[in-house]
């Protein structure tokens, strides 16, 4: 059983890719069950959230640095305005 704040405590990047890999980013990320989780932000300009349990942060980062020469994935500052869940 998940506890109520358990959430809150999820580690979070923002990160930019061609437009026509999201859909690749995400089905990566879903391969990997409950390895991280994505939603995108603007797809217009490809910007993604994605959030991970801190547990698994090597992993997550190891996967990451692989897919920013995959599919041109990069890093970015937390946006200034971010809706919430």
């Amino acid at each position: 059983m998940v506890e109520v704040g358990a959430c809150r405590d999820f580690q979070k990047g923002y990160f930019r890719l061609p437009r026509r890999e999201i859909g690749y980013l995400r089905f990566i990320l879903e391969g990997y069950d409950g390895l991280a989780f994505m939603r995108t932000l603007d797809s217009k300009i490809g910007l993604v959230e994605i959030t991970w349990p801190p547990v698994r942060s090597a992993d997550v980062k190891a996967l990451l640095q692989a897919l920013a020469v995959e599919v041109g994935l990069e890093e970015v500052a937390t946006p200034t305005v971010v809706a919430p869940l």
